[in-house]
Formats: structure tokens, sequence, C-alpha cells
């Protein structure tokens, strides 16, 4: 930035407040911190600054009540909230009641610097204009969906942009990741939440059911339809259409369903009149659609209709850290389910699960916390209670420990030869092959590939460059 900004911090948290601070300053702006938001609102009166960071958690006025202030008075100041509670309602209810960004903590000041130059650019452009931000902030809740994985906030980051549109939106991911928990979170913080969410596995319904199932029948119609009935887009006429495994959709369907994309009405089986609807799409699948067009089992023009915008939902393996919080959170509602007091994972269980490859996902791990509310014995989970086919799933060996054992390995070779400067060539080598995994795992994204490293954006920048590696090329951010 060439012109030197004005920044204000709100925190309750003094040491929220000097990190901000020092990083700020270091980079020429000019910083302003409170420890209570209802200071800033008198000061607004005579100074606006460029852009405003929030915590959300404060006593007094929070930071989604000031959001709401703030933006009735000042529509065009940016704010950024900041949350330790990173779950889908504290994305949405932020981005809802008008937030610029959404910085959940705890935060990397490389991606805090990002987000100030972004909002202080967005504010010296939008300066002169004004905007609209409604004051209406999200009180459900969304338990179901839990992440504090770098992946899922951009999930929930998702589900809060798009909480103010219709918009068709395709979610892709594999089976048991929780495509529908989200397809219906979009639908819930959208302006469509009053009128009906209709769902229908394509891959669940027979082939030649399919139709009538989707666009329903006219009374004699074929064999066994012995009056009319409607289908699942007049169901859901005014609301949401969720049509899960699109990628399994016969040919001859697709080309009714883009259709009814394209003009907003179709016939029923067997029916003369148009029925028109007004219905927001929201496809899953767990296959790749872009593979399914090249082999011909896709129509691509019906791909480009429906990938819109598209939310990539994480396998279970690639969220570690999300693995003990939602065990917990599967172990709770199934005590409650059953009338039972809720039990707890001992330690050395809760490291192992952590461990596990889960190709079942996120709904094998409820079926597993649902199994041991029954048969563990007693209120601590132990290993020994754990199913024997999940105890069977071990990996062939422990990992940390195979690698370890192949570093010793290949250490004392290399000694044996009487190599010198081994860490100079061995260092070098384990930082690439981190990065590289690193930027597989997040799409070439740097920021979240940092995270997972450890790193600042910079550092990991730098090390790119030091090591002389291919930019990535995509999703580089």
């Amino acid at each position: 930035m060439t012109d030197t900004c004005n920044i204000w911090v709100i925190d309750d948290d003094r040491s929220i407040r000097w990190v901000l601070e020092r990083t700020l300053k270091q980079a020429d702006i000019n910083v302003r911190t409170f420890d209570n938001a209802d200071t800033i609102l008198k000061l607004l009166e005579s100074e606006i600054p460029d852009a405003i960071i929030s915590d959300v958690r404060m006593p007094g006025i929070d930071g989604l009540q000031l959001l709401e202030m703030l933006g009735e008075r000042y529509p065009d100041l940016p704010v950024i909230i900041m949350t330790a509670h990173s779950d889908l309602d504290s994305a949405v209810s932020a981005y809802q009641g008008g937030a610029f960004e959404y910085l959940p903590k705890p935060f990397d000041v490389d991606e805090a610097m990002e987000l100030v130059n972004r909002a202080v650019q967005h504010s010296r452009t939008l300066r002169d204009t004004t905007t609209n931000i409604p004051d209406d902030i999200a009180s459900n809740s969304s338990p179901e969906i839990i992440g504090e994985a770098v992946s899922m906030q951009e999930v929930f980051r998702a589900i809060g942009r798009l909480s103010r549109s219709k918009i068709t939106v395709l979610i892709n991911g594999e089976s048991g990741t929780g495509k529908e928990l989200v397809a219906r979170a979009l639908h819930r913080h959208s302006p469509r939440t009053n009128e009906a969410f209709i769902a229908l596995n394509t891959a669940a319904i027979p082939r030649d059911l399919l139709e009538s199932e989707l666009f329903g029948h006219e009374r004699g119609s074929f064999t066994g339809a012995q009056s009319s009935r409607s289908g699942r887009f007049e169901q859901a006429d005014g609301g949401t259409l969720f049509l899960d495994e699109i990628g399994d959709m016969p040919a001859e369907l697709q080309t009714r369903l883009l259709r009814v994309l394209s003009d907003g009405e179709f016939y029923r089986v067997g029916g003369h009149s148009p029925i028109k609807v007004d219905v927001r799409i929201i496809a899953a699948t767990h296959q790749n659609l872009e593979e399914r067009v090249k082999e011909g089992q896709f129509r691509e023009d019906l791909f480009h209709r429906l990938n819109v915008i598209r939310v990539h939902m994480p396998p279970l393996r690639d969220r570690q850290e999300d693995i003990a919080l939602l065990a917990r959170h599967f172990l709770a509602d199934a005590a409650k389910e059953l009338g039972v007091e809720i039990k707890q994972l001992d330690t050395d269980t809760a490291r192992y699960l952590t461990q596990q490859d889960w190709p079942g996902n996120v709904r094998e791990l409820e079926n597993i916390c649902r199994w041991l509310t029954v048969m563990s014995p007693g209120q601590i989970i132990h290993m020994d209670d754990l199913p024997a086919e999940l105890k069977q799933a071990t990996k062939t060996s422990n990992t940390s420990d195979d690698w370890e054992a192949s570093l010793r390995r290949w250490a004392d070779t290399q000694f044996s030869q009487s190599e010198t400067s081994l860490l100079d060539d061995a260092v070098p080598r384990f930082e690439r092959v981190m990065i590289e995994i690193a930027l597989k795992h997040t799409g070439g994204r740097r920021q979240d590939a940092a995270k997972l490293l450890g790193w600042g954006r910079n550092t990991l920048t730098r090390k790119i460059k030091e090591l002389g590696m291919e930019e990535p090329t995509a999703g580089a951010a």
C-alpha cells in the first residue's frame, strides 16, 4: 500500500491486540487498539479508519452487534471478524451481518496482513459509494458441521458467502464426507430457508422410476399410475432441490434436467401442460465429473450449468485435527439419543482414531461412536473397547516409527560411505517433500499449505524460491 492507512483493532484479549498492533506497525500501518466496542462508536463520529478488526465475544457490545451498527451507519467500512469458535455458525453469522472477512483464531499473521490489505483496497475503492448491508444475523446453529481444519474453514466461508444467494452449487467429495449436511446448511442460511428442502439420491432410485420421481406423472401415463402425482421439482417449488450423486443420472434425464435449468419449466410424465417452477438446485457427487464428461457419460452443457459454484468436502483423513472433536460430538449425540451418560475416549484411543484412514469418512466415525456408546462397558473408552474391524484396520505399521526407521537406515548407509555435510543434502530434500505434499493437500493454495507446515506464507514463498521448486499452477494464492 502506498498511502499510510489506519486500522482499528478491538479485542478484550490483550495478547491478541499486542500481536496485531506489532504486526501492522511493522508494515507502516497506523494502529489503534481497544478492549471493547463501546469506545469506538463515539470516536467514529470524528474519525473513520480504513478497516476494523473485531473479536466476536467481548463484554458490552459484542462483535456481531457492532457489525450490525456499523452496517447501518458506515456501510462502506470493511470489518474483519475474529473468533476462536471455528464453526459454521460463526462464519455464517459474520458474513450475513455484513463482515468483509472472517478470521478464525489462532491465525497466521501473514493471513491477517493479507486480509487487512484487501480490506483497505476495498474500502478505498468503495469510499464514495453506498451499499446496503442487511442486518439479519443467523440464529440457527449447525453443530452437525464441525471443523477446525483449514479445508473446513473454506467450506464455512463458502456457505457464508452464499448465504444471500440462490445460485446453483455443486458439492464434490467422497462418500460419507457430509455433502448433504452442507446442502442443508446452504438452504438453511439462504433467503429460501422457510421454503421446502427436498433431497433425492439419484443413484438410489431405479432407472425406470427416476423420471417420474423427479418430474411427477399423470394418471395412466404408465402401468401402475393409478393417480396423478407431483414430482420432486414441484415439491421443491420456491425452495431447494438437492440432487445427490448427480454423476449417476441417466443420459436421457440429464437432457430433461438441463431443459428445466434453462427454461424453468417441465412436463410431467404423460402430461401435456408445462409446469413452471422456481427451484434452486444444489447437486453433489463423489465422482470426477470432468472425467465423466470426457468419457461421454455426462453432458458437458449440464456440467457447466451445475458447476457455477463448487464446494469441496475434504475426506476425514485430511482433517486429522478434527477427528477427536467430531468423536466427542458424536459420542454426545449418541448418548442423548439413547438416554445414557456421555462416554469419553482415553488419550491412547483418541490418538489411535486420529491415525486411521477412515475410508467411510465422517459417516464411518459417527457409526463407530454410536457402536461404542452401546457396547463399551465403562464410561471411559479404551483401546480394547474398539470394534474388531477397526483394530484390524490398523495401518500395517506405525507410520512415524516406519519413517524414522527408514531415515536411520539411509543415514547409516550414507555415513558408512564417508559422506559428509549430510544435513545440507537431507534437510532441503525433506522440506521439498513436505512442501509438495502440503500444496497437494490444499490444491496449490500457499496460504493454507503454510498453515499445514506451521509456517507463515512469506516463509513458504521463500523456501519455494530457495529450493528452485516450480510455481504451483492450480489454485495458487
